[in-house]
């Protein structure tokens, strides 16, 4: 049934919590993972230049990379997209890769870096909900010590 699996991520602890879902959805059905990681970039300013909206871009993706590499060293055949987008585009870049690789579902956190982020910005999560071409599992984040 989940043969084409999106697995997005900004590289936080939330999105690291909802690997495992992803992962197991690629195993039912001997499917694919893509994991989705979208570099938001701020609005150019009087210089014209935009720059990343988290600090440590590179970090997050080296981060990324080796969760690809260990599921691929691990049998689950996956790859990672790195997209770019301006501040508030992420789902739509999320939705458009999804949409590329016909993907059969999007697993996705609730919550990114901040919880304070998705106040300001707007949840990642709840606008792929609406422009997803495709089911999206939100995870719930689990909080320290939650049994």
């Amino acid at each position: 049934m989940f043969e084409k699996v999106v697995w997005a991520t900004d590289g936080s602890q939330s999105a690291d919590q909802t690997l495992p879902n992803a992962k197991a959805l690629v195993a039912a059905d001997g499917g694919s993972l893509t994991a989705v990681h979208c570099e938001e970039y701020t609005l150019p300013g009087k210089g014209g230049g935009s720059l990343p909206l988290h600090v440590g871009e590179d970090t997050l993706i080296k981060k990324i990379e080796g969760q690809v590499a260990e599921l691929s060293e691990g049998g689950v055949p996956a790859e990672l997209k790195v997209v770019k987008a301006s501040v508030g585009g992420a789902a739509q870049a999320i939705a458009d890769v999804a949409r590329a690789e016909d993907a059969d579902v999007i697993v996705v956190g609730t919550r990114g870096h901040t919880p304070l982020g998705g106040l300001l910005l707007g949840s990642v999560t709840h606008r792929l909900l609406h422009v997803a071409p495709c089911p999206v599992l939100a995870v719930p984040t689990r909080q320290q010590g939650a049994g």
